[in-house]
């Protein structure tokens, strides 16, 4: 179905292993290209000592283990180092396109080494969810968990695929994030900058990694509207530019804005008078700003929120569901979704819906979710 995205792949001397990502499922840009996930950058998390020392054995013993990131997202990722003593995880290293990163250093040796990715809330929602069979703990902020299969208070267990990096010359170890696509990282950071345009409100389709005077038009308007040199473009912070950019009132196109305290899963609705499409989820974080991918120019657009919980189940304040609808009913589903036909919801199981119109005749919109 248009919109949704394929797993992401963990490249490993040609071949290919699946690596998904997120618990709660949401929805990312119908583009013409190819998908995953992506992210910024952080300090290494260093496991403590009294971690660290289960995880040797006699296995052959390398360098460093670095992810490289050849996807069209920033990504942030966690991994698991499973011993026959114990199973340690710990997150989040963000990653952006055509980087990479070093997760663990010095010495590491385990049986199997495991992996969990995500996309940042500006992206509207991370890929599907991995196919992993391992179910090991993460928690929302940085985190190192030393005994990884039984969860405590404020960790939610999360689906791990099990890589095989490769060995490089200089002895350390390397697996590559990659799309469908298959990018270079040329590609891979020049497609990353379309779709960050794209969502941000300018038109850089399609998302494919190709220059051309399209992509540099919209990127010399963004510039310019940010009053930013063009040289900032080869800036190792850029991609935090965008996304700061990206997470900000826009005057043009639907604004979603997070003013609570709680995490917003929101699905948007277009009518183009022939058809009316809905599709979410998309995740917005507290304090932020979010813009929908709403391609062409439809003649309606309709918006349904609602908070959630850390294990994404609807939040009530008051005794009643704190969203934020209205009276049109559109079709969704507790996973991600993309729906065109609104009859007959729950006989074909989906939930009926109340979607609020927005009213689009001044060009742009920003709709602010607050408490009550």
């Amino acid at each position: 179905m248009a919109g949704f995205i394929p797993a992401i792949h963990v490249l490993l001397s040609s071949r290919e292993e699946d690596v998904d990502a997120r618990v709660k499922p949401g929805h990312d840009e119908p583009d013409t290209a190819r998908a995953s996930s992506s992210a910024l950058r952080s300090t290494l998390i260093s496991l403590p000592a009294a971690v660290i020392s289960y995880l040797f054995s006699a296995v052959p013993a390398y360098a460093d283990l670095k992810l490289c990131n050849r996807m069209s997202y920033v990504v942030e990722v966690a991994i698991g180092i499973d011993d026959k003593a114990a199973t340690a995880t710990r997150g989040w290293f963000r990653i952006d396109p055509a980087t990479c990163r070093v997760v663990a250093q010095g010495t590491l040796t385990a049986d199997r080494i495991l992996l969990n990715a995500r996309a940042l809330g500006v992206y509207g929602s991370s890929p599907v969810p991995q196919s992993g069979n391992d179910t090991l703990c993460i928690a929302p902020d940085n985190f190192v968990i030393a005994a990884a299969r039984q969860c405590r208070t404020g960790q939610t267990p999360a689906p791990f695929t099990q890589i095989n990096p490769t060995k490089t010359d200089d002895g350390n170890l390397v697996a590559y994030l990659a799309e469908g696509s298959e990018y270079d990282d040329e590609q891979a950071r020049l497609a990353a900058i379309q779709r960050l345009l794209v969502i941000a409100g300018y038109d850089a389709a399609p998302i494919d990694g190709v220059d051309g005077p399209k992509t540099q038009g919209a990127l010399a308007a963004f510039l310019k509207s940010r009053g930013l040199a063009a040289d900032v473009v080869q800036s190792p912070t850029f991609f935090k530019t965008m996304i700061d950019a990206v997470q900000s009132p826009s005057s043009s196109g639907l604004t979603w804005c997070n003013d609570t305290p709680h995490k917003i899963m929101a699905a948007v609705g277009t009518d183009d008078g022939k058809t009316v499409i809905s599709r979410g989820w998309y995740r917005i974080d507290p304090g932020k700003c979010l813009h929908p991918d709403v391609s062409g120019q439809p003649k309606q657009i309709f918006s349904f929120a609602e908070a959630v919980d850390g294990e994404n189940r609807a939040l009530k304040f008051r005794d009643k569901a704190l969203n934020w609808g209205g009276t049109t009913q559109l079709c969704t589903r507790e996973s991600k979704f993309e729906v065109n036909d609104h009859n007959d919801c729950g006989n074909r199981g989906l939930s009926p819906t109340g979607f609020a119109a927005v009213d689009m005749s001044s060009g742009g919109k920003t709709l602010r979710f607050a408490m009550p």
